[in-house]
Formats: structure tokens, sequence, C-alpha cells
């Protein structure tokens, strides 16, 4: 008698069992902090509960935040002044505050793992590092000059480069904090916003809000190597931990777009608040990329996103105008 393979037994059993139904995330735990721009204020949330715990005054117009690499403190960009603000995570107790120059409106905003914090300067047409931020005397530096200014950063690894992107002229530029210089620039028009860094940092993903296209860019040179159509107006980009998958929060049409950064292609597109109304625009992996947390700005909450089905799972209540957004876990 013919025996069958193992290969084959297994093949059988699969059939005969159905589809095996798709792994279950594990329990939401850990702390979303949220910086409320309407509300003036920053939120903690408990992910676990979902309850807000925390909410403190802030800054007038508040937008991005960044979290300390201890997770024991959290700055927030005054989008309306020229200052940052630094408070504990762990009751929102204001701690210090950090001036950066007349008219500096920063907005993007990276707490690097080296201790340095980086800001963009939209209003002076340039970038501030922070270093020692938390000590009596923080060292800050500016580099660039002349409006507009980069609106987001992003940072490598080595604490050395940094990137920014310039909506009004859709340019996106590099920065060496080394030699505190500009590099290279590069116009993709369109309104460029978003920004996101390949976890190898080989690619450097950049949303064109009023184009809607989403390019992958050569991080050193700035060239085009991929262009893709996302939803309208994606104006945040967020890469998964693991790499392999980048998302556009597509504020034109409440939804997201999945892109396989393996084959540069929109994989699938799955709907969030649904209505440009709802004012959906920061977007945050929790840290195993098995949920995705999106600032509903004008609703005043935070959509918390199963990834790998796109399904809302509940929506978080934030402050009034809830944006800028950091997971701890």
């Amino acid at each position: 008698m013919r025996m069958m393979s193992a290969t084959a037994i297994f093949a059988v059993l699969v059939a005969c069992s159905g589809p095996v139904p798709a792994q279950e995330p594990a329990e939401p735990h850990g702390v979303l902090i949220v910086a409320n721009k309407r509300g003036n204020s920053v939120s903690r949330i408990d992910l676990a509960s979902g309850a807000e715990t925390h909410r403190t005054p802030s800054c007038d117009n508040p937008h991005e935040l960044a979290v300390s690499p201890d997770r024991r403190h959290v700055a927030l960009a005054c989008y309306s002044g020229e200052s940052l603000e630094l408070f504990e995570t762990a009751g929102l107790r204001p701690v210090g505050r950090i001036a950066l120059g007349q008219g500096a409106r920063p907005h993007g905003l990276v707490w690097h793992s080296g201790g340095t914090i980086v800001a963009s300067a939209e209003g002076r047409g340039s970038i501030f590092t922070v270093e020692a931020p938390l000590s009596e005397s923080p060292v800050v530096k500016e580099i660039g000059s002349g409006a507009p200014g980069p609106h987001l950063v992003a940072v490598d690894s080595a604490g050395t480069t940094v990137w920014g992107t310039i909506v009004a002229s859709g340019v996106v530029v590099r920065y060496d904090l080394s030699t505190g210089r500009e590099t290279a620039r590069s116009e993709l028009g369109g309104r460029t916003e978003a920004i996101a860094l390949s976890p190898d940092e080989k690619s450097l993903w950049v949303g064109a809000n009023e184009s809607g296209k989403v390019y992958r860019l050569n991080p050193d040179t700035l060239e085009v190597e991929a262009e893709l159509d996302a939803g309208r107006m994606p104006i945040r980009l967020a890469v998964h931990p693991r790499g392999g998958r980048v998302v556009s929060s597509n504020m034109g049409d409440g939804g997201l777009s999945v892109i396989d950064t393996t084959t540069n292609e929109v994989i699938r597109s799955p709907r969030v608040s649904g209505e440009m109304g709802a004012g959906q625009v920061t977007l945050v992996f929790s840290a195993d990329g098995a949920r995705l947390y999106a600032a509903e700005t004008m609703r005043d909450t935070v959509a918390e996103i199963d990834f790998e089905s796109g399904a809302v799972l509940r929506r978080l209540p934030s402050g009034a105008g809830g944006d800028g957004l950091a997971v701890m876990e």
C-alpha cells in the first residue's frame, strides 16, 4: 500500500478542520498620552480600562509630543508659541519649560534614545536640538533659518541625521546634526507633511496631502524610489515596529492605507472615522504592532484599531482636539 507523506496528511487535516481562526491580540495594557490642541492640555489614558486618569493644563495649542527614553517624562510642542513643555508621565506634573526662540512655532518632536530632543520650528524655518532637557541648564541649538520651516521631523537611531517636511512648498529636507547644516533638499510638491523612517533606516516615507501620494525615498539622496496613490490627504504615516508595512492616516476620507513595503503597493484600506469632519490625524502603533491608535481631533476621541482586521475596537475619550499621541507599555 502506498503511504501518504507527512505533508499530504497535514494538508488533509487542515482541509477537514476548516480555516484557522486569526489569533486574538493580547489585551491592551499600558498608557496612552494625548496632546489636546483645542483644550490646551495633555491627557493620560489607562489602556486596560480605557479611562482618562489625568489631565493637566498646558501651553496654547499643543500638537506633537514625545516621550523620554526612560518613559518617565513627556515633552509637548507649543505650536502657537515658542517653547517646549515637560511633564512627568506618571501624573502629568509639569517639570519644566524650554524656550526656543521668538516665533518658533514648534510642531514636530522626537525625544531621541540618546536623550536629546529634536524639534521643528516652522515659524523660524529651522530645527532645534535640546541636549540634557531635564537638567537645570539645557543646551539649545538651532539649525537653519528662514520661514517656512519643517512641520514634522524624523531622526535616525544614531541621532546624527534629521529629516523634515515643509508643507507649504512640498519640500523634504535633510540635516546633519554633527555639522549643524542642511545637506539635501527635494521638492515633491503636493503639500508634503507625513514622514516616517523605516526600522532598518533604508527607506524614508513621505506623504503629500494635496496629491494623495505616498513616496518612498532614499534617505541619503532623497531620490524617489517608489510613488503610490494612498487615500485622500495622507496626513500621517506610521511604520510597523517589525517593518514590512507602512500605514497612512488619510484625513480626507477617514481611512487608512496599508502599504506592503516589499511590493510598494496598498494592500488594504480599512475605514476608521469614515469622514473628513472627524479630523483623523496622528497615528501610532502599540509596541507589538497589534494595535493602531488614530487621533480623531474633531470628535475628541482616539480610535483603537486591530491592525490585522482593520476593525475599530473602541474609542477612547481625550480632551478637546486630541492630536499628538504616544503609547507607553
